[in-house]
């Protein structure tokens, strides 16, 4: 699985001084932008895992927050604002930050707070990421029409499949699957059709049942388990 990777929004050279020796310690990439214009553009290509605004620290940082919530790859992507008096933090929540600190920022306290803010990170990183798997699946249409198909790649979040026939796919969907394990078990979920071509299909999972979603959770754990081992086999040689 490819790294974390973490966008900085601020002009404050002690600001990201900070941030910059406390991640190192984690391991995120830290892409660094100095105006909102830049920052934004950026977030608006690419899902990134988590942000750090200076809200007071750039003109119109105040402004990024929302900005960020309204592009389409990082709605729910973790934000940490920084707030020196002219943005209170519970502004900064209202805005949609997850995490508060005040300037003067303390060594200490940054690095008290980011194991909590890496973990969080690494679980919206989870589930974006995508598995490549070959499974069969079942779908059912709106219309009540049922198709099979075949799974191309899938994550937490969702999945894409490959059509037999091409089909135009569009609203929410029936989901099922047997679930790859020595106790064989269906997979059932509703999703809804995020994007289509003729013969690839990508999902969203809106809901799944109970016992789907702990099922799914322990397959993504042997997915991970095994990409981890492949990938250390890749630099054993």
């Amino acid at each position: 699985m490819k790294g974390l990777e973490c966008l900085i929004l601020t002009c404050d050279p002690t600001v990201l001084s900070h941030v910059q020796a406390s991640l190192s310690e984690h391991g995120p990439l830290l892409h660094f932008r100095q105006d909102v214009v830049s920052a934004i553009e950026f977030a608006s290509r690419r899902h990134l895992d988590g942000l750090i605004i200076d809200c007071d620290g750039v003109a119109g940082g105040k402004s990024a927050l929302a900005q960020v919530r309204s592009t389409s790859a990082n709605q729910q992507t973790l934000i940490l604002a920084i707030v020196n008096g002219a943005m209170d933090a519970e502004a900064a929540l209202d805005l949609g930050a997850n995490f508060i600190l005040s300037k003067p920022i303390q060594g200490s306290r940054l690095r008290d707070v980011l194991p909590t803010v890496v973990a969080k990170m690494e679980r919206e990183h989870r589930r974006y990421f995508r598995y490549a798997v070959t499974l069969p699946v079942r779908f059912r249409n709106p219309l009540g029409q049922s198709f099979t198909a075949t799974m191309k790649n899938v994550s937490e979040g969702g999945l894409a499949i490959n059509l037999v026939d091409p089909v135009k796919l569009k609203g929410v969907v029936v989901v099922d699957f047997e679930l790859p394990s020595i106790e064989p078990q269906t997979f059932h979920a509703r999703a809804d059709v995020v994007w289509s071509d003729s013969f690839v299909v990508g999902l969203r999972f809106l809901y799944m049942e109970k016992n789907s979603g702990v099922a799914l959770q322990a397959w993504l754990n042997s997915l991970e388990s095994q990409f981890r081992c492949h990938k250390s086999a890749e630099h054993t040689y």
